[in-house]
């Protein structure tokens, strides 16, 4: 299993306004140290809105939060949000599927079973349980006074 860019991207942003909690982080920080276009992002930051994961304000003093405190942000959540729309194997999409052995196959239900279990496991992970207590990951995210200078030039 491989998970998608946009779905990656859409859990460092997370984690980014997860470790910036108590502000209004702007796209451009997400995505300079995150490594995204911009453009990219817009994307990813448009379904976390849509999602309900974060809350987004136009305009100068503009930007984007979590909508919620991170301990109520399930990973699980936040993967189905970005995975469900694409079919795990050709089997899983009704309209594409051109196996012939789909009626018969054992192969397709150890599939599903896999990804019950796989966004199982993600349910017991909450946003909060990534990023608290884990101080590496808030040295490279947390925007410090110093960082937020250099981002604006």
């Amino acid at each position: 299993m491989r998970l998608t860019t946009r779905t990656n991207l859409a859990m460092r942003t997370l984690m980014f306004c997860a470790v910036n909690a108590g502000r209004t982080v702007r796209k451009h920080e997400v995505a300079t140290i995150c490594n995204s276009s911009e453009n990219h992002l817009a994307q990813v930051v448009n379904t976390l809105a849509q999602k309900g994961f974060i809350d987004t304000q136009r305009g100068r003093s503009g930007g984007l939060r979590l909508n919620r405190p991170a301990n109520r942000i399930g990973v699980g959540s936040v993967l189905r949000a970005f995975e469900t729309g694409m079919p795990f194997a050709e089997c899983h999409d009704p309209e594409t599927n051109t196996c012939p052995l789909i009626g018969n196959c054992r192969f397709r239900d150890v599939l599903d079973r896999a990804l019950e279990a796989f966004y199982g496991s993600m349910d017991e992970v909450t946003l909060a349980d990534l990023v608290d207590g884990n101080v590496p990951l808030a040295h490279i995210l947390a925007l410090s006074e110093q960082r937020l200078v250099a981002t604006c030039h």
